[in-house]
């Protein structure tokens, strides 16, 4: 794990803006750093180096190829880079090895096999860049799904990348307006969707991408992008080549393909470990770590004080069952509260899932006894986990029979009658007038209209969500969740667990985001997924992801994991009433400030902040307020 930089065809002093960029990425890689300069000036290269797999000089970036022909900058891992060795070996490609990083070997599949049938190869997490000297071109390219982030763009006239746009803003010269067009989409979700970025001209490279710019470097017009893996091709080929074998013939290859991910993500130089937060998805990666290892795993978890938000005492119960290793830390408000200073920097652009608090704190703990995690994300959107899935069947199977032509003035009436007043029929207005059940989805995300009045700019950019085909795959659940391995898995989830984990150093792996087992999820029938108890459709009969659960109780007994969950987050509307953050709040609310910023509606803001105080009225979207401001007064390039 580590964090790159570099640029094309940049005027200024190139050793001291790529300085001045791995200096804002040196908590990515804090065990070494290097750079390479092209000798016609075309093209730097930056690396901070946080050491996992081959810890000598021999796994040193930037690294070229045993021919010369490249060179390479690269974040994260590749799982079988030894089998990707081997055949290199075997086909005579290369005669041996300088050392045993994954670097090397994917440096010499490339020139081996070409850029898109190489990486085709591969599996794991990346963001690479590749100068390619011989065709003077450079090329960008991101994992599957979105593990690893890649920002690229234009400042002046020079083409720019880095894996913070933070470091990107360091650049001398740089003057990139904020976004104002995308600013409505953060205000909706609370991040800001790819390919988007805060910053005009600045963009994140999507999943499974090849980006390539030829030299020399004039606009972004010239860059070219090609596709070599998609999640929603994926879906599609798995939704129409299902799987035909019976619920326990499903979760015995379930199992058989995590605990091949799990073992090839277990490989490292260094300590590994797992975050354990008594939940399906990371007690399945723990007790199947368990099942692999000799000695006992590392597993960790955070408690806290508020009994709502607090799922340690289980998973130690499931770490003492499964015999692991296991650390806890018990954390007090004033520890989260401490981290909220921190939030701005840590992201580099707005970003408020509020269950940014915890993972970085998990995340610290955890780097103080390991250096690789393994994490369990992935499993609610590939294995139908999320109440919010159903709801959308239950709802939908209440309206559905109503003809549109009359839901859709029913809908007007209520959003625009004084029943509006309250958040409850707000919510039952905007649903009403759904389209289908893929619209019933993204509506619950804009029940609010004020939810579009805070940015004064109102956007234009279109985005995953608004753009789905909701006839794509057949069924309901299936839609929705391929929707969100789009977007909000990879632009939510995964933003968080990696800037919160590389904050403290730490490189964390996501085995149920194997390449072969999100394939093999895609053609599981959705009743392999989720069932109802007795057939009701509702909250309280909903157990979603079958299968992995009948690969966890092989390991678990199943009274053990059969309790609600409490997810991982904090009770933040409850301690902004609190004097010190409702302090802290209202210094970033300021009317006068807001209006000089000129970015915000003012009169917006404070109905929302007022409605909370004074009628107890929550809305999420005070906290992606609050993270927005915080970042535009620490950490924006204005």
């Amino acid at each position: 794990m580590c964090g790159i930089a570099g640029f094309c065809n940049f005027k200024g002093n190139r050793q001291d803006n790529i300085e001045r960029m791995k200096q804002r990425i040196y908590h990515r890689g804090p065990d070494a750093g290097g750079s390479f300069f092209s000798e016609d000036g075309q093209v730097t290269l930056g690396h901070r180096r946080l050491s996992i797999v081959d810890l000598s000089e021999n796994g040193a970036q930037p690294m070229t190829s045993h021919s010369g022909r490249y060179v390479m900058t690269y974040n994260g891992e590749i799982y079988n880079y030894k089998k990707v060795a081997d055949r290199l070996l075997r086909e005579k490609k290369v005669s041996a090895f300088r050392g045993t990083s994954d670097t090397e070997v994917l440096l010499e599949a490339f020139e081996a096999y070409g850029v898109k049938e190489a990486i085709s190869l591969c599996k794991g997490m990346f963001a690479i860049a590749l100068y390619d000297k011989k065709e003077q071109c450079l090329y960008l390219l991101r994992d599957r799904i979105g593990e690893k982030p890649l920002y690229y763009g234009q400042v002046g006239g020079s083409f720019v990348f880095a894996s913070d746009v933070g470091a990107i803003a360091a650049l001398e010269g740089f003057h990139n307006p904020i976004n104002r067009e995308v600013l409505g989409l953060y205000f909706i979700h609370g991040y800001l969707p790819a390919p988007y970025s805060v910053y005009e001209d600045i963009y994140k490279l999507e999943p499974g991408t090849i980006l390539k710019v030829t030299l020399p470097f004039h606009s972004l017009k010239e860059v070219r992008q090609e596709t070599y893996w998609s999640v929603k091709e994926a879906a599609r080929k798995g939704q129409e080549d299902p799987f035909t074998g019976s619920s326990k013939e499903a979760a015995d290859e379930l199992e058989r393909l995590l605990k091949e991910a799990i073992s090839e993500q277990m490989m490292a130089d260094v300590p590994v470990g797992a975050f354990l937060s008594a939940g399906i998805d990371s007690s399945t990666v723990v007790a199947l770590m368990q099942s692999l290892h000799k000695g006992k795993v590392k597993s960790f978890t955070i408690g806290m004080e508020e009994k709502d938000y607090n799922e340690a005492v289980y998973a130690g119960e499931i770490a003492r069952h499964l015999g692991t290793e296991h650390t806890e830390l018990y954390i007090t408000e004033e520890d989260a509260k401490g981290v909220i200073p921190k939030l701005a920097g840590m992201f580099g652009e707005p970003f408020a899932d509020s269950s940014q608090i915890p993972t970085y704190l998990v995340s610290k703990m955890t780097r103080e006894h390991v250096t690789v995690s393994l994490s369990g994300d992935g499993g609610d959107e590939l294995f139908c986990g999320y109440t919010s899935y159903p709801s959308v069947e239950r709802i939908w199977s209440k309206i559905r029979g109503i003809p549109y032509f009359l839901r859709k003035p029913c809908s007007e009436l209520v959003i625009h009658s004084p029943l509006a007043a309250k958040p409850i029929y707000r919510i039952k207005g905007k649903l009403l007038g759904a389209r289908g059940p893929s619209d019933l989805y993204i509506s619950s995300y804009e029940t609010d209209p004020m939810t579009k009045q805070i940015s004064l700019k109102e956007g234009t950019c279109s985005y995953k969500y608004s753009e789905y085909d909701p006839g794509y795959l057949k069924e309901t659940n299936h839609n929705i969740m391929l929707m969100d391995m789009l977007m909000y898995h990879p632009d939510d989830i995964l933003v968080k667990v990696d800037r919160a984990a590389m904050a403290v150093s730490l490189e964390t792996r996501v085995p149920m985001l194997d390449k072969d087992v999100v394939e093999f999820a895609w053609r599981l029938p959705i009743q392999y997924k989720r069932e109802w108890e007795n057939g009701r459709i509702d909250h309280t009969g909903f157990y979603g992801k079958k299968v992995l659960r009948d690969v966890l109780y092989r390991y678990v007994p199943r009274e053990m994991m059969e309790r609600p969950k409490k997810g991982f987050s904090i009770p933040i509307d409850k301690w902004l009433r609190q004097s010190e953050l409702r302090q802290w709040a209202e210094s970033l609310l300021d009317k006068k400030m807001l209006e000089s910023q000129g970015l915000l509606n003012p009169e917006v803001v404070w109905r929302i902040w007022n409605d909370f105080i004074e009628k107890g009225e929550w809305r999420i979207q005070i906290w992606y307020i609050l993270m927005f401001q915080e970042w535009l007064m620490h950490e924006a390039v204005v």
